[in-house]
């Protein structure tokens, strides 16, 4: 059942607009792409002084989340999980962005916006995916 009062158009079409500038900024600035699996698998395999980028984009990534909880009152999901279950489906979708050459900010946000054949049929997976796994649990 959908919960009404959690729908915030508003808000999400802000946050949408900031992620989408946020990328827009990294491609114009830097040529690069923000897919946080490509980000973050660089710092881990290759961590040295010309990454210094993908360390401060990440960090901003968690200062935003931060700012966001404390300033704008934002409420963090309650996750009725066990961490077990979180480091699985946490792999899972590492191996899968690996194998699919990217995450869902990558082709999602960025690939989409490039019109990029691979990013829009990988996209579609995701949600594909996302749907069948949300109906075989729920």
């Amino acid at each position: 059942m959908i919960n009404y009062a959690q729908f915030t158009p508003v808000s999400a079409l802000l946050g949408g607009a900031l992620i989408g500038f946020a990328c827009l900024l990294l491609l114009l600035v830097n040529g690069r792409i923000a897919g946080i699996s490509g980000i973050t698998a660089q710092i881990l395999t290759k961590p040295n002084a010309s990454n210094l980028w993908a360390w401060i984009f990440i960090v901003g990534l968690l200062a935003g989340s931060f700012i966001g909880l404390r300033t704008l009152k934002i409420t963090a999901p309650n996750l009725d999980i066990s961490w077990l279950s979180i480091i699985v489906a946490g792999l899972l979708v590492g191996i899968g962005s690996k194998m699919g050459s990217g995450c869902t900010s990558g082709h999602g946000i960025c690939g989409i916006g490039r019109f990029s054949l691979r990013s829009i049929i990988a996209t579609c997976t995701f949600l594909i995916s996302g749907a069948i796994s949300l109906y075989l649990t729920k």
